[in-house]
């Protein structure tokens, strides 16, 4: 098995201090034969503050259809209260245009807009985090897959010499026996 600089040089074409440590990890993964793949979201996950696991519960539910239900009931129920109201006793709760149905929705928009991002740009690092991690086991996988073909590639030579040998044996016999023929005949 070979060592470090000379995988690095085999497959890289440089020395293994020039490497990412991606590159470095990988090839130190290859020679201790330890496996590359992990979960990158348990990773990222065993790392949330408080604020970020609130931020995404908040980001999943502000997205959900459940969330749009609850959310169009609730309009429908304050235009319809405040319509009723102001129809049958003429009090002005919140009268048309629904000043301050309007003023809530702002509120509302102004809070969860920012932790919906919040929540994104989590998600942004974990995709970044995702991605990285796929091109070091690729890379891995590459490199193992390069390794098998070398294996593959010997073994294939070694069998072909094997089988030269064997028919040069056999051809030394045959050459024995059409002269032992030849001296008796």
């Amino acid at each position: 098995m070979p060592d470090k600089s000379g995988l690095a040089r085999k497959y890289f074409g440089s020395s293994f201090d020039k490497l990412t440590q991606i590159e470095q990890r990988v090839i130190h993964d290859i020679l201790a034969r330890r496996k590359t793949a992990v979960n990158v979201s348990k990773v990222v996950d065993q790392d949330l503050t408080f604020g970020q696991r609130i931020a995404d519960r908040v980001a999943a539910f502000g997205g959900s259809w459940t969330f749009i239900l609850i959310f169009l009931f609730a309009l429908i129920a304050w235009i319809i209260l405040n319509s009723y109201i102001l129809l049958h006793f003429g009090d002005e709760f919140d009268p048309y245009p629904y000043i301050l149905l309007n003023l809530f929705l702002s509120m509302l928009a102004a809070f969860q807009a920012p932790i919906i991002m919040m929540s994104q740009n989590r998600q942004a690092v974990k995709d970044r985090a995702d991605m990285a991690h796929d091109y070091e086991v690729n890379l891995k996988s590459e490199m193992e897959l390069m390794q098998l073909h070398d294996k593959m590639d010997l073994l294939v030579q070694q069998k072909w010499q094997s089988l030269l040998d064997a028919q040069e044996q056999q051809l030394a016999m045959l050459n024995r026996i059409l002269q032992h023929l030849e001296s008796q005949a």
